[in-house]
């Protein structure tokens, strides 16, 4: 007798992964995103960085350098699920690119180095994905390097990601010896031999088996302490089962209270098969991630992940190719067919899809939609910039765009012929169009054209692409660096009127100001980003609450020029303390005028100091090195912070002011006959010695 029940349908958008690659230059982001592109089929042949041969480094740029420089998006499919993947950047300079992609991700993979565990860039993509509540799992790589070691490594995610790692491999083998792992969820080894792609499934070797039976039991401690029906199940039978742990790692997972920690060699082909599985099992659908939020008309609104809702896209990259211009979403809700028209909803007008792409890095291949999910690039798309949202006509939906890093470096450029002239000009548009965290503007002492980026090595690369997509020839300034000035003497008391009669209606406006040095732990608990603070202590209604914020825009437009150089203004809180109205001519202009000038006097007559953007940088040496490289550093007027010892080798940490890094890449590189290397990190504004000072500041 035939069954006539049917097995319920499976909802295809519980069988998608968007997911970034995440980690500190040189972990292996792009060689493990080529096995996964290898292993699912997606590339027939494994693409080498050392060989120039990868998807997604198809820059000629990326492979001259052998980084990732630009964010690049793939698609494969793995066990019946579709995979959108991006592997983004690892070099500081470039951290914009990995704000932008995280901001449309449902997941993560954080690589780590084997030997060299948490570094500086991989703790900041770190906190960028913290902001953005990315779930994440972590995969430690290079397992055959001379002197890898996985505790060691699990031991740096502890203590400098502030999590709780939960290890679910052993490994088989040491350093070049390395073939596999043991899988403590399901007990079971893996094993790849040399010459084979597909790994084979056996028992526990049985000098192994003591360790993994204690890891085993340490893995179902841990996720008890994190997982309630684990802790229920642990207690009950003071074991878990491998269901139980199965389900308690992905809600750890998923609930960010944990990180799942795999390791394999992605260059040698192994350990990549349990990292896409781990993907599946573990990181959430579409579905499972909150529903989408943003505003209609300053109301807050969601959006479920759901083909039949209406349609809210956000743009998180727009690229120029010589074909045209490709404008990247990702769709979260609603369905985008070729020949709609969408709305961007931040510049009410309107674009029309052309064609729809699934990309694969430089490749595409063409589809007739995109559902709630997907991970796609716009054809026809003409005007929207990245971070616009793209929705239905009919329904208005405005996304919250992702954030864009101040530029801390500027360097001038002007075309060396003068027919090139407009043709810059255009090219720098588009630049600033593709790259927001890139910056044009003109030097109003100079007239010089500034082009100003997160690095040297950022402006490098935008120069560069200048040259070589554009075919001019561009001459470069020496780069200079945003400064900032603070408070370190306050003023109280500053009283300032501001009142004009012309005629009509006057202006009329009394305020109060206290001005005083902000505390960065002040800053923190405000809540504030910019560093300022404004409050007011005006009793008795003697300043309507309006014209108290009108003050406090007005002092905000004080900021962008200080009294030293001219630079934007940090760290200080500004109290109105008193004012007076008149009945007639006070108004919310008048106030913020006074505001500003209020703010602009009592800069004059506080005491300030300049702030220059310093850098966390991290040198990796041989031992005979050391002490020239130490000199180097003192030299550029850097505070060394640490100093450890690795096999043949130190890494050396230091403070180092930015505006001193100019020109470090190639004198590490003459110090240490090109065996050394570093990498910088943000680290803030610290004060300028007053003898630096009196040559930066003008006279």
């Amino acid at each position: 007798m035939r069954n006539n029940l049917r097995r319920p349908a499976v909802d295809p958008l519980t069988t998608v992964r968007n997911l970034g690659i995440l980690a500190h230059v040189d972990a292996g982001k792009t060689t493990v995103t080529e096995r996964i592109l290898y292993l699912t089929g997606a590339t027939h042949k494994r693409g080498e960085v050392h060989e120039g041969t990868t998807v997604t480094d198809f820059d000629s740029q990326e492979r001259d350098r052998g980084i990732t420089i630009f964010a690049a998006a793939v698609s494969c499919d793995w066990d019946g699920h579709r995979i959108n993947l991006i592997d983004t950047p690892g070099h500081v300079d470039f951290s914009d690119e990995v704000e932008r992609s995280l901001r449309v991700l449902d997941g993560a993979v954080a690589v780590f180095d084997a030997v060299a565990g948490v570094e500086p860039q991989s703790e900041s993509v770190w906190q960028q994905a913290d902001r953005h509540g990315v779930p994440r799992i972590a995969f430690v790589n290079k397992m055959d390097r001379a002197g890898a070691d996985l505790d060691t490594a699990v031991a740096s995610i502890r203590e400098r990601l502030h999590t709780v790692p939960l290890v679910v491999h052993l490994p088989i083998g040491r350093e070049d010896e390395f073939t596999g792992v043991v899988d403590l969820v399901r007990m079971r080894a893996l094993v790849w031999h040399t010459g084979r792609d597909a790994f084979e499934e056996g028992p526990v070797p049985e000098p192994l088996g003591d360790e993994a039976r204690r890891r085993r039991r340490l893995l179902e401690e841990t996720a008890a302490e994190l997982h309630p029906a684990a802790l229920e199940e642990f207690c009950e039978h003071s074991r878990v089962s491998d269901e139980t742990l199965a389900g308690a790692l992905r809600e750890v997972t998923r609930n960010g209270e944990g990180l799942v920690v795999l390791c394999g060699s992605a260059y040698r082909n192994r350990g990549v098969e349990p990292l896409l599985q781990a993907v599946v099992d573990l990181l959430p659908a579409p579905p499972d991630v909150p529903a989408v939020r943003g505003t209609l008309d300053g109301t807050p609104q969601e959006r479920p992940a759901d083909p039949a809702a209406p349609l809210a896209s956000l743009v998180f990259k727009v690229h120029s190719t010589p074909t045209g211009r490709l404008t990247f979403v990702r769709v979260y809700s609603g369905t985008i067919r070729k020949g709609d028209t969408v709305l961007d909803a931040g510049a009410r007008r309107t674009e029309r899809v052309a064609r729809i792409l699934r990309v694969q890095a430089d490749r595409h291949a063409e589809v007739d939609s995109a559902v709630a999910g997907d991970i796609v690039a716009l054809v026809g798309v003409k005007s929207s910039r990245t971070g616009a949202t793209l929705c239905d006509p009919a329904s208005p939906l405005v996304l919250e765009p992702p954030t864009v890093a101040a530029p801390v470096v500027s360097v001038a450029v002007g075309a060396r012929r003068s027919p090139d002239a407009d043709r810059l000009a255009s090219a720098l548009a588009r630049l600033v169009e593709e790259d927001p965290s890139l910056a044009v503007g003109t030097d109003p002492e100079t007239g010089q054209t500034l082009l100003s980026g997160m690095g040297e090595l950022h402006l490098e690369v935008a120069v560069e692409k200048i040259r070589r997509a554009h075919a001019i020839d561009v001459g470069v300034g020496r780069p200079r660096v945003a400064y900032r000035e603070t408070v370190v003497r306050g003023v109280s008391g500053l009283l300032y009127r501001h009142v004009k009669q012309d005629g009509g209606a006057g202006q009329f406006a009394h305020v109060v100001l206290d001005v005083e040095a902000l505390e960065p732990a002040e800053d923190a608990r405000t809540g504030g980003d910019d560093g300022f603070a404004f409050g007011s202590t005006v009793t008795g209604g003697r300043v309507p609450q309006e014209y108290i914020r009108a003050v406090e825009a007005g002092c905000r437009d004080a900021l962008a020029e200080g009294p030293l150089g001219g630079h934007p203004v940090t760290g200080l809180r500004v109290t109105l303390t008193d004012g007076a109205t008149h009945a007639k001519d006070s108004s919310e202009m008048a106030f913020r005028a006074a505001g500003r000038f209020a703010l602009r006097e009592a800069l004059r007559a506080a005491g300030m100091a300049l702030l220059e953007p310093v850098v966390e940088v991290t040198v990796t040496v041989p031992d005979e090195a050391v002490g020239g490289v130490l000199g180097d550093l003192a030299a550029r007027r850097g505070r060394v912070t640490g100093s450890t010892t690795r096999a043949g080798g130190a890494v050396v940490t230091a403070t180092v002011p930015l505006a001193e890094l100019f020109g470090y890449a190639s004198r590490l590189r003459s110090r240490t006959q090109g065996r050394g290397t570093f990498t910088t990190r943000a680290a803030g504004h610290a004060p300028v010695p007053a003898a630096v000072a009196e040559g930066i500041l003008p006279r």
